[in-house]
């Protein structure tokens, strides 16, 4: 059981260690999250704008060719007139010129909203696109400054990684499990000791007979408050003197 808890509270020195990486980043890592979802959430809403202007420039095209054609058959319309031979023929004909000029006016009304949708958009686009350049400098500066931390740490971070890699084997697969609960729920420190009669996570005051079975490490307690493991002063000396040596 010493092995275990020893174990333990040596993959929280890691942890600790590749937390403190981590802080140096600072807000870095969410900066550049959020102004990457930003620039992804404009750039679809251009796209968006883009293919609607696409399909309005289409249909306008093709109301366009659609009045030709009616124009052309106005035209004839209109020339047979005066070569009706009776009234019957005449009312046919002016019947047929009504509806054609109907929807001559029908396509020319959409093709005047179409245009007006049509600038409505580039103007939604171009008023876009200075937003987007501005947040695609933002990203560029502060993902600049991300890698150098990065860069700059690479290495220990690596080591550290690797450490927690082999050591993290070593945990019994039920306490490693307990110990990433505790991790994410508490976001930082799982295993801790007792100073001056209290919990170092949670400064809670541990009851007297509890600190006793703790000292003796042969069982894993957890702080009756703050639910981190528990290990004992000299389990803490132990491991700290076999990471120096």
């Amino acid at each position: 059981m010493l092995e275990r808890l020893s174990i333990l509270y040596e993959l929280q020195l890691i942890d600790d260690q590749l937390d403190e990486l981590e802080e140096l980043r600072g807000d870095l890592p969410a900066a550049v999250n959020d102004l990457t979802s930003q620039i992804k959430a404009l750039e679809e809403q251009v796209e968006t704008k883009d293919e609607e202007k696409k399909n309005s420039l289409e249909k306008r095209k093709e109301n366009e060719d659609e009045i030709e054609r009616l124009k052309a058959s106005l035209k004839k319309f209109k020339s047979q007139l005066y070569q009706v031979r009776n009234n019957k023929e005449y009312d046919a004909l002016t019947k047929e010129i009504d509806h054609t000029e109907e929807q001559i006016t029908k396509f020319e009304n959409e093709n005047a909203a179409l245009e007006d949708l049509i600038q409505k958009l580039k103007k939604d686009v171009e008023e876009v696109k200075p937003q987007l350049e501005t947040l695609t400098g933002e990203l560029k500066e502060k993902e600049t400054e991300l890698k150098q931390i990065v860069k700059m740490n690479e290495r220990e971070e690596s080591k550290l990684k690797d450490r927690r890699e082999k050591t993290a084997v070593k945990v019994k697969k039920n306490d490693y499990n307990t110990y990433m609960r505790i991790r994410k729920a508490l976001n930082g420190k799982v295993v801790v000791t007792i100073n001056r009669s209290a919990c170092t996570g949670c400064h809670n005051v541990v009851p007297s007979q509890r600190q006793l079975e703790i000292k003796q490490s042969k069982k894993i307690f957890s702080c009756e408050s703050c639910g981190r493991i528990l290990v004992s002063p000299d389990v803490v000396d132990e491991v700290k003197k076999k990471i120096q040596s």
